[in-house]
């Protein structure tokens, strides 16, 4: 029988206030606090809370606080990625995040979904992983949705809703988001 973290990493529903996945969000709520409150500079302390905040993620992550996230051990990153200030990473499932990649400020990234029956919704969650290519740019409040795989070389316009997958090399702006142009390699 699979624990409800188990589900919730392999996209089944699942009981989000479990008492593991509570422990895990309330450790992950510690660490934010740490690199929110008490350093809030990208220092060597903040840089140690990353390394147990988000072991899957390259050590060359630079974080603007304040930052937030559900669990952290669900980011994936390459090197060279930079969250710009009051971003949030709804982690229930991977995110996965490739290299050089720049995310404005306040963007949010939700893996995170619920079901649309109001009964079913009391109890039950699940999550669909988000991807994010090489060499992206995610321009300021921009919203990934569940689910959304953003390919190499995407530049998000500011403000956008990415709700469906978006090529490799495109620009893609607005609520929600379109391609309105490829871009050059």
């Amino acid at each position: 029988m699979k624990t409800e973290k188990e589900k919730m990493i392999s996209g089944e529903n699942y009981f989000s206030n479990d008492k593991e996945l509570s422990l895990d969000r309330n450790n992950a709520k510690k660490l934010l606090h740490k690199l929110n409150i008490t350093e809030y500079l990208m220092n060597g302390n903040a840089r140690t809370i990353l390394k147990i905040l988000l072991p899957n993620a390259h050590k060359r992550i630079y974080i603007e606080p304040p930052f937030h996230c559900d669990y952290g051990y669900n980011i994936y990153s390459g090197e060279r990625v930079y969250f710009n200030v009051n971003c949030v990473v709804l982690d229930a499932a991977k995110v996965i995040i490739g290299n050089n990649v720049f995310i404005g400020p306040g963007v949010h990234i939700y893996t995170a979904t619920h079901p649309t029956n109001a009964i079913e919704r009391q109890t039950i969650e699940f999550a669909k992983p988000v991807s994010i290519g090489n060499d992206c740019w995610i321009g300021g409040n921009s919203v990934i949705c569940p689910g959304v795989t953003i390919g190499d070389g995407c530049t998000i316009g500011a403000g956008s809703v990415v709700t469906k997958n978006i090529p490799d090399n495109s620009l893609a702006v607005g609520n929600p988001a379109k391609v309105i142009k490829t871009l050059e390699k």
